[in-house]
């Protein structure tokens, strides 16, 4: 609910001040006196484009607050914490606009400092301004869908969970498809590398192994050759153990006789004895050398190509194993993703089924509502002299969404036969507030911001049409805060509260003010809208009587 209007320096306003309250209050004057002036420094503070023609003359900047006053569980409280603004749930919301008369400007939200636009949003969530030239509430299309659901209290959020799940599952599937491609470019390039690594089936540790083997028998073939004929020096015929045993033989003979010559023949006997064992070690030496060329052949063959596979893959030789155990898992995910793409397409086609029963449930639940909200508004048309014409909410088919497969439009036809179209392409001025105002009252509570302004909604139309205006105006504001600039004396008098537009000439200059009446002021003011400037006492007796009948 709008609680304060503070005007600075705006077009012919010096300095304002407006205190409002709940209920229906109206604004009336003279034409001239600056009513618009009122309605376009309250668009400023709700964020309506900025124009350097308001900073009043011979001033450097203009400014204007509104103070609202929202429930707990208002939208803007969500809008205001996705901006990141603090603000008290409980406290009055401060929205403010300072403009320059160079055409710059700036907006703020309490304290803070935000863009134009965050004030926009606020102000149509917050209140709505029906005039001739506005756009939004009643006149968006974009909201009638969600005004008929709440007419219908449809529940939305059935089916906008359902196709969060549609979208959830058609993103999963579209990313595993992806994978799955790029997968299959690798399958190949996947399933030769493997083949390969299989058919070598190297094993951990097995490239040490073999370089170890390898350095062993290229050690034992130079060793090998350096025996070569050295049984041949020591075991042949004529060989050192043969000259030795000669000798021994010989030393024999006198070694009985002779004391040297028998330590002779002993340090020979175990000469011969050392020699025989070298001779043994030597042979087993050999034995131990000895191997077949092809394993060396062999092994150099495997290591090669043990090395050359790792080189091929930049890994160590050590890794190919489980380099293979990779790829091999790779292809299984290859493979297995198919199996997924097929789970998540049987899946989607599951949650698909789900939102288009949901979805044509919540149409049915629409067109069912749309039948008996035409019938609200028409029978709201003919007290307000809306006669010919005719209103039907349109519902055509959309591409599916969060809030279903609808799309729907208030539309009008003034004139008998004339084909309906947008409301406000058809409607004039007077219409089109007089057919929002049907609309509002066949609604009732469904959407309404907690402040409604109406600009003139009686234009053009007095006596039972005024007061047909009137009474339903002040049926809304049983519900919404309601502010209506009217020149209806039938209208006025249903107000709670009356502000009447000046226009003071002074030394200073031409300045617009406004002032709250009390009963008798009312009274008279209501006169002079019935009898214009002269009031008479029959003025002054028909608005008692209107004001009685209020």
């Amino acid at each position: 609910m709008l609680r304060q209007l503070a005007i600075r320096n705006v077009v012919l306003v010096e300095q304002l001040e407006l205190e409002f309250d709940a209920g229906l209050g109206v604004l009336t004057g003279e034409t001239g006196a600056g009513k618009s002036i009122l309605l376009d420094a309250l668009g400023l503070a709700l964020g309506a484009r900025s124009d350097a023609g308001l900073v009043r003359s011979g001033t450097d900047a203009a400014a204007v607050s509104a103070e609202i006053e929202l429930p707990a569980h208002h939208p803007v409280h969500a809008l205001l914490s996705e901006q990141g603004i603090e603000a008290d749930a409980g406290e009055s919301l401060i929205l403010r606009r300072s403009l320059k008369a160079d055409g710059g400007s700036r907006a703020f939200v309490g304290a803070a400092t935000v863009p134009a636009g965050v004030l926009r949003e606020i102000g149509a969530l917050a209140v709505e301004i029906h005039g001739q030239h506005d756009e939004r509430g009643l006149l968006n299309p974009r909201g009638h869908r969600a005004l008929l659901d709440t007419f219908a209290a449809s529940d939305v959020t059935k089916v906008a969970d359902a196709w969060s799940e549609v979208t959830r599952i058609e993103a999963e599937l579209a990313q595993a498809r992806a994978e799955m491609a790029a997968a299959a470019r690798d399958r190949d390039y996947l399933a030769h590398s493997l083949s390969e690594i299989d058919a070598l089936a190297p094993e951990a540790g097995e490239e040490t192994r073999l370089a170890e083997e390898r350095a062993a028998m290229q050690a034992g073939l130079k060793a090998g050759e350096s025996l070569s004929g050295i049984d041949e020096l020591l075991g042949g015929s004529d060989g050192a153990l043969a000259q030795l045993r000669l000798a021994a033989r010989k030393i024999e003979r006198g070694a009985a006789d002779h004391p040297l010559l028998a330590e002779a023949l002993a340090a020979l006997d175990r000469s011969l004895i050392e020699a025989s064992e070298a001779e043994d070690k030597i042979e087993r030496a050999a034995d131990a050398l000895t191997f077949d060329p092809a394993r060396l052949e062999a092994a150099e063959t495997r290591l090669f190509e043990i090395r050359g596979l790792a080189r091929k893959h930049r890994v160590e030789p050590d890794a190919l194993a489980e380099l293979a155990e990779r790829m091999r898992a790779q292809l299984s995910e290859i493979e297995a993703g198919g199996e997924r793409i097929a789970h998540l397409d049987a899946e989607l086609s599951k949650v698909r089924l789900h939102y288009s029963e949901l979805a044509a449930e919540l149409s049915r639940q629409r067109h069912e509502a749309a039948r008996k909200l035409d019938e609200a508004v028409a029978a709201e048309l003919h007290p307000l002299k809306l006669d010919s014409a005719r209103f039907q909410t349109a519902i055509a088919q959309a591409e599916p969404g969060p809030a279903g497969t609808d799309r729907v439009e208030f539309e009008i036809s003034t004139n008998p036969g004339a084909p309906f179209g947008p409301l406000t392409k058809i409607a004039s001025g007077g219409e089109l507030s007089r057919f929002v105002l049907a609309l509002k009252v066949a609604l009732a509570e469904a959407g309404s911001a907690g402040t409604m302004i109406f600009d003139e909604i009686d234009r053009g139309v007095g006596g039972a049409v005024a007061s047909a205006i009137g009474e339903r105006l002040a049926r809304l504001a049983k519900q919404s805060q309601v502010l209506v600039v009217t020149h209806s004396p039938q209208v006025a008098a249903r107000a709670a509260h009356h502000f009447r537009i000046e226009k003071v000439h002074g030394p200073d200059g031409t300045r617009t003010t406004v002032r709250r009446l009390d009963d008798a002021e009312r009274r008279e003011e209501i006169a002079r809208m019935l009898s214009g400037a002269a009031v008479t006492d029959e003025a002054r007796a028909q608005a008692a009587r209107l004001l009685e009948a209020a």
